[in-house]
């Protein structure tokens, strides 16, 4: 009679060195750190400079380029000249000579010689030259069913030079005493941007160089 026998092993355990200790988890290598650091630069980077290009160009439509010009900004606030120029939007007009007007300026006027601190601002749509040198303007409302009463040169007092959506409602808020503060604020703030990035630059290039000469005393050892 045969015997059969049967041997059971169990696994060898894993060879392991002693002293030596297990291996870490996988990490980021220093150039996956360096480009995820200029990643998110190049985006702080990018947003500080379209908020600041934002202050600069409120500041430039809205104070700087009418002071220069000798201009008046406005701002609509009325649906009468809907769509071309909705509530919002800013007007940048300029004193005008009688003759210089044209069918379809859009110009800005006082309905009430007595109050001089009421304008309106709609379209020409007919002239009249009348027997004494003058021209009598007849102005309506892009939306508006029917005409203004007539307007005399005399109350014309600019034409419209340009206009930009939107930004009316921020003229209203920045009018008055906050208007002198516009052109002071976006120049610190392009002063301080222009800083910031120098001395930005300046660390950036030093960190570089400081890794630099460590990669090559790490070779050279």
């Amino acid at each position: 009679m045969t015997t059969m026998t049967l041997e059971l092993t169990r696994d060898a355990p894993a060879e392991t060195t002693r002293g030596e200790e297990p291996r870490p988890a996988s990490t980021p290598s220093s150039g996956e750190k360096t480009e995820r650091g200029a990643f998110w630069r190049a985006l702080w980077t990018g947003i500080s400079a379209g908020i600041l290009a934002v202050i600069i160009g409120i500041a430039m439509v809205t104070v700087v380029v009418p002071h220069v010009a000798r201009a008046t900004p406005l701002t609509v606030l009325t649906g009468s000249m809907r769509p071309h120029l909705p509530p919002g939007t800013l007007l940048v007009v300029r004193p005008v000579k009688p003759a210089d007007i044209r069918i379809g300026d859009v110009v800005t006027y006082e309905p009430n010689p007595n109050d001089t601190t009421t304008v309106i601002s709609h379209r020409v749509i007919a002239i009249t030259s009348n027997s004494d040198g003058t021209r009598t303007f007849t102005v309506k409302g892009d939306a508006n069913n029917a005409a203004d009463a007539p307007v005399m040169q005399k109350q014309v007092v600019a034409k419209l030079w340009y206009s930009v959506p939107l930004m009316g409602w921020v003229n209203a808020y920045v009018g008055g005493v906050h208007r002198g503060w516009m052109i002071p604020i976006a120049a610190a703030l392009l002063l301080a941007y222009a800083a910031w990035n120098l001395v930005f630059g300046a660390v950036q290039q030093a960190r570089r160089r400081t890794q630099k000469h460590g990669r090559r005393r790490a070779e050279a050892a």
